[in-house]
């Protein structure tokens, strides 16, 4: 069998829908097809500001973007067909209750995307004469109660979803969500931005796929972001090794927790166009033809460096990470890059919501100073001609340099060359 994950620009509107379709009838085996779905276009985007209003108590506000999301949805429906209220009944009240943390209301309305698109997917293809069952993930894929980071309970998900997998009259074609699972007593949970890559993993480790492959709107892994690099190279084939550094250095081809499933069992993890099915796309696995030999340019945006100092000029460096780092865990701050010297430590980390309340702590024990609107821009296969161009115009606010990878934080609005 073998596992597809398509990316919410993939579906974004009907034609994307047909052309998932078409995908499907066009890699339909009796072995079996899991097709794993995000949430459509930018829905995720827009649920997320459904949760800031109700927490701030603009319920009208709350509603008028909810209302929005559903006539998106309705609108898709109907131009393929399908029929509001008969062939999928949609939720009519924001399920928010104002009782629960912000946290855990947002797993609750932000799982609503990936609810919605598999439902309208499944139901599209079943009427298109295709074999189809649609899964509800949160009720298979069990976790933990970590809000917005959930961890996977591997074992019982196993069992549950490789049971469902092989039950006698399993149709062709499955169609499940991505990001979300769900606790042992029912309330629905996300994996994290982006976790939809993740779950089609886990769901390749489970079921020991063949081959895993992410339809996205790029030819496959380019060596640099092609809306901030005018020449990028496809790169057919990489490791699973090189894979985890790209993506842990912020490359967003690929979720971070992808490749470990993956490399667990040797399964092939394509990246493929979706606009154009039947290019070469590229492939990560085991039998990569070795490290990269083209520079990567990696961009990770909306960072804020932050910088620590002593009070007292007592700063004991060995005696300092340990708390400091206590201190990043518990507040989920996502740490992109380290830096120390003798009286001070830098950290360059995703600008979160959660950045504020990890800096006041900090403050207690440090002097504390940052800057925000930052990018983080990593070379890996660099030189010495190509760190100059890349500094060249640029305010380097932190450089750091190893033997085959540099490391630079500039402002967020000199991102472009």
């Amino acid at each position: 069998m073998k596992v597809f994950k398509f990316g919410g620009a993939s579906v974004k509107d009907a034609a994307g829908i047909r052309n998932l379709e078409q995908i499907v009838r066009m890699h339909n085996t009796p072995d079996g097809l899991m097709v794993v779905v995000s949430a459509i276009g930018k829905t995720t985007n827009a649920l997320e500001r459904v949760v800031e209003f109700c927490d701030a108590g603009k319920e009208e506000m709350a509603l008028n973007q909810w209302i929005d999301i559903i006539d998106h949805h309705v609108a898709i429906m109907k131009e393929l067909g399908l029929q509001p209220g008969v062939d999928i009944r949609l939720q009519g009240e924001i399920p928010y209750d104002p009782n629960k943390s912000y946290d855990e209301n947002y797993d609750q309305i932000v799982s609503m995307g990936e609810l919605l698109s598999t439902q309208i997917i499944a139901v599209y293809l079943l009427k298109q004469g295709l074999s189809v069952e649609w899964w509800n993930m949160p009720k298979l894929l069990r976790t933990d109660n970590t809000w917005r980071e959930a961890r996977v309970d591997d074992a019982t998900s196993a069992a549950t979803i490789r049971a469902g997998w092989d039950r006698a009259q399993r149709p062709d074609i499955v169609v499940a969500q991505g990001f979300i699972g769900g606790t042992a007593d029912g309330q629905r949970t996300t994996l994290g931005r982006e976790g939809s890559d993740y779950t089609a993993a886990l769901l390749g480790n489970y079921l020991d796929a063949e081959s895993v492959t992410i339809w996205k709107d790029v030819p496959g892994i380019l060596n640099a972001d092609p809306r901030i690099e005018p020449n990028t190279v496809l790169i057919p084939t990489l490791r699973y090794q090189d894979a985890v550094e790209l993506s842990y250095s912020g490359a967003q081809i690929i979720h971070p927790k992808t490749i470990k499933p993956l490399e667990n069992k040797r399964i092939p993890l394509y990246v493929k166009p979706f606009g154009d099915p039947n290019a070469a796309g590229s492939c990560i696995s085991e039998d990569g033809i070795g490290p990269i030999n083209i520079p990567v340019y990696i961009w990770r945006k909306n960072q804020i460096l932050i910088t620590m100092r002593p009070k007292d000029f007592a700063f004991v460096l060995e005696e300092s990470l340990s708390e400091i780092f206590d201190i990043i865990h518990r507040h989920r701050l996502k740490v992109s890059l380290i830096q120390s010297s003798a009286v001070t430590i830098s950290v360059c980390v995703d600008n979160t919501r959660f950045v504020p309340d990890a800096m006041n702590e900090l403050k207690q024990h440090f002097n504390v100073s940052y800057n925000d609107h930052l990018s983080l821009l990593t070379i890996r296969g660099t030189t010495k001609e190509i760190l100059e161009q890349a500094k060249a115009g640029r305010t380097i606010m932190l450089s750091q340099t190893t033997r085959r990878t540099a490391r630079l934080v500039v402002a967020e609005n000199e991102l472009l060359p």
